[in-house]
């Protein structure tokens, strides 16, 4: 399997006023972005063509919206400080920036 070309941890997933993980994980690897939990659970995927990330202005920095297969998740990327020796989390603008490359729509 080839390395991952976006992976980001600590990420909070939620589904309309629901959190559905508090620790997950957003990873865009071989053309598919996966939303797990924290033990590694698929919450959903699709291909990244099929995605539509977006940064809207009116949420907080580290926020961004990722719409796949029907159901729209607000993704909280920066919420926690990194662990000593850790890198930080990536900005949710890093992450609709991967999603666009991916999928070949630039960025």
């Amino acid at each position: 399997m080839a390395e991952p070309e976006f992976t980001a941890r600590g990420v909070r997933i939620g589904k309309r006023l629901r959190s559905l993980t508090r620790a997950g994980q957003v990873r865009i690897s071989d053309g598919r972005l996966e939303l797990l939990t924290s033990y590694g659970t698929e919450i959903d995927s699709a291909p990244v063509q099929a995605v539509r990330a977006s940064k809207p202005w009116f949420v907080p920095e580290d926020r961004a919206l990722a719409d796949l297969n029907g159901e729209r998740y607000l993704l909280t990327l920066g919420e926690h400080d990194p662990a000593p020796g850790e890198p930080g989390p990536p900005a949710a603008r890093r992450f609709v920036e991967a999603v666009r490359r991916a999928s070949g729509r630039g960025g």
